[in-house]
């Protein structure tokens, strides 16, 4: 690939849609009903807009003697006359200024040879810019050929007619991506509105109007009169957010449902055929799926593919953090389907603060090629905003050269692109590029070919980049049931000098569990797991979202009891006793998305702060919920927020959960000690 390609930018300003002629092609077997669905469209689609013509009436009216002179003509000379007859339709739309729809042929049937022969000519190739063929079941046309005495045409089986049909899709679906042709099957289902769309969306569609509504996308991510960020993350989707790739994932999918389909091959001949990474190729992408699923199946599909999507958890911890600054916005400019990532995005609690800018479907409006991106970043930039870019594969380059900051997202040897070592020397040593490299997961190989530098994402020094030293989050919130009936109800026993030993761990374990439930699951967001029903059928049940990913730590020892309740409701989730800050170590963190500190007592808050700031020096962007039974009301509230509240507030996603606030200083000593009263080890104190 051309990096200059990649480079590309548009105009800002609304384009010419018929600075090229589109001239749409309506084909399908003699008695599939093209001449009269050209009459029904005539009537809907109007002819302001549109040229109509009849192929054979085309071929008529220029022919001396007609139709009838010209069939009895050898074979050299009718194509003569059909790459006239295209010829004079592509010149008329371009002295017009309007696009064409021809209703015509590209094979007859040869009753000499007792089969279909290709009867298009490369005049045809040059004109047509798309070609929509009416695939109507086989035994329909047969009927219809049956009944329509009014034309001469060879008795013909279902089965040749089908043989016909799958003969021609084929040769014209190879001879289109060859000449940059835009092909598309329409089915019997297929209804007048859904064409008549579609063939609005074929005369306007240009590769500059393309980009005019992806940047128009860009532009409606912010309401009328909002500042712009001064920071805007620009982040490739497929194999940046994820290891995955979604659009292989999708026909893998749909290939298990329908085995017909090719599968994971569908996308990969397309893009590494004739077209390759063009306009013109993600367009035809867009028609593919147009093609072969309604709305549901769509639907459905893109549902079941999401659900096999897992972000790479270090992405998921960077983005948690910056939802919370007001100076920095995040967009997902990705060439792969909106639908899937905005399930992907939905389901990790980021879909309010994480905009995207992407295609799939035809009423999607456009497609985000290589160009694209560049194009957006630059327009972004143009705006006085700070870009950084995140991406994994050539498709990326332009916008990673563009951006202020560039990110190559380096993900597992395995599934990583092949081609992108080469293409990063020519980017670096040609263009300039510099760019820093992210290897995820964190166990996998950099790039040792392109020398980029390592950044981790969860260091703090990344973070501080990214930031400029700014942070506008308001800081840890803090979540309370001090006045709740059930909250006074867990308070009883855990406050009662006469409880002790296995009934007050079990009373902190049963408040773990309530705080789990009614604030964890709350904050962090639940996520679907397979269960067997009652019935002895599978459905579907609720987990804590990456809940394999969270780490829990018990404070020792008066955090174990309530901790374990936690863990109760989060069985998932990975368990660690720490008694000192050191006792917690990478690989606690490491691939993890929230650590839950676990206290039965918070009183000046000094141990939450000395463990906060020890995370944070492992892991600059984990998500930290600290939970206990009670907390000292001075150190979370006040008119500075509190002694905790205050000294953690530089750090970015922190939630505070306490059973009750208490305005009594929690000094333990002896017979009132928490961890003491426990594990009934007072007389030792």
């Amino acid at each position: 690939m051309n990096i200059q390609s990649y480079q590309s930018t548009f105009s800002a300003k609304e384009p010419d849609f018929n600075c090229n002629p589109v001239v749409i092609g309506l084909y399908g077997v003699s008695g599939c009903g093209k001449t009269f669905l050209l009459n029904q469209l005539k009537h809907k689609v109007g002819e302001e807009d549109f040229l109509f013509y009849d192929g054979s009436q085309a071929i008529e009216g220029i022919v001396p003697g007609g139709l009838e002179h010209f069939q009895k003509m050898e074979e050299q000379e009718q194509t003569m006359w059909r790459q006239r007859a295209i010829d004079d339709i592509g010149e008329e739309c371009i002295e017009i200024g309007q696009a064409a729809i021809v209703a015509g042929h590209s094979m007859l049937w040869s009753e000499a040879e007792a089969d279909a022969l290709p009867v298009y000519t490369q005049n045809d190739l040059d004109v047509y810019s798309h070609i929509l063929y009416l695939n109507v079941p086989a035994e329909v046309i047969a009927q219809r050929r049956a009944e329509d005495a009014a034309k001469d045409r060879p008795n013909l089986s279902v089965d040749q007619l089908r043989a016909w049909q799958q003969k021609e899709i084929k040769q014209l679906r190879a001879l289109c991506r060859t000449h940059g042709i835009l092909f598309l099957v329409l089915h019997q289902q297929a209804n007048l509105d859904g064409i008549s769309t579609l063939l609005h969306d074929f005369r306007v569609n240009t590769e500059e109007h393309n980009f005019f509504l992806a940047k128009r996308e860009l532009d409606g991510v912010f309401e009328a009169g909002e500042d712009l960020p001064k920071t805007m993350l620009v982040i490739d989707a497929d194999r940046t957010l994820a290891a995955e790739d979604t659009g292989a994932l999708f026909w893998a999918a749909a290939h298990e449902k329908s085995p017909q389909m090719d599968g994971g091959n569908t996308l990969k001949a397309l893009f590494s055929g004739p077209l390759g990474y063009s306009y013109t190729a993600f367009r035809q992408a867009t028609l593919l799926y147009e093609e072969t699923f309604d709305e549901k199946e769509f639907e459905d599909l893109c549902q079941q593919v999401s659900s096999r999507v897992t972000m790479y958890p270090e992405m998921v911890s960077l983005l948690q953090v910056v939802a919370e600054q007001e100076h920095i916005g995040v967009v997902v400019a990705s060439s792969g389907l909106r639908r899937v990532w905005e399930k992907v995005l939905m389901r990790e609690g980021l879909s309010r603060t994480v905009k995207i800018v992407s295609g799939g479907r035809l009423g999607d409006g456009f497609v985000v090629t290589a160009a694209v991106k560049t194009g957006l970043v630059a327009h972004l930039q143009d705006q006085g905003v700070h870009v950084w870019a995140f991406g994994d594969s050539p498709l990326d380059l332009g916008m990673l050269s563009k951006a202020d900051e560039a990110i190559v997202v380096v993900g597992d040897e395995r599934t990583r692109s092949k081609t992108m070592d080469a293409e990063l020397m020519t980017a670096m040593n040609a263009y300039g590029l510099q760019a820093r490299q992210a290897v995820l997961p964190s166990n996998a190989l950099p790039r040792t070919n392109s020398k980029l530098p390592v950044v981790k994402l969860t260091d703090s020094g990344f973070l501080n980049d990214v930031l400029k030293g700014q942070s506008t989050h308001t800081g840890p919130q803090v979540h309370h049931v001090t006045d709740k009936n059930a909250a006074k109800l867990l308070a009883t026993p855990m406050r009662n000098s006469a409880v002790a030993g296995p009934a007050l761990r079990e009373a902190h374990r049963q408040a773990g569990q309530y705080l789990a439930r009614e604030f964890v699951a709350e904050i962090i967001g639940l996520e679907s797991a397979p269960i067997q029903h009652v019935l002895g059928r599978p459905t579907s049940g609720y987990q804590l979202c990456r809940e394999k990913q969270t780490t829990i730590v018990a404070l020792m020892r008066g955090g174990e009891p309530m901790a374990s309740g936690v863990n109760d409701v989060f069985p998932l989730a990975m368990f660690v006793h720490a008694k000192a800050t050191n006792d917690l170590k990478i690989h606690h963190l490491d691939g993890q998305v929230t650590l839950i500190l676990v206290d039965s007592v918070i009183n000046t808050g000094k141990t939450i702060v000395d463990f906060v700031k020890h995370v944070r020096k492992l892991h600059a962007t984990i998500r930290i919920v600290v939970i206990s039974g009670v907390i000292q009301a001075q150190c979370v509230s006040g008119s500075n927020g509190g002694s905790l509240v205050q000294n953690i507030a530089s750090y970015a996603c922190i939630h505070i959960i306490g059973l009750r606030l208490s305005q009594t200083s929690f000094v333990g000593s002896r017979q009132t000690d928490t961890g003491n009263r426990l594990f009934n080890t007072t007389h030792l104190a």
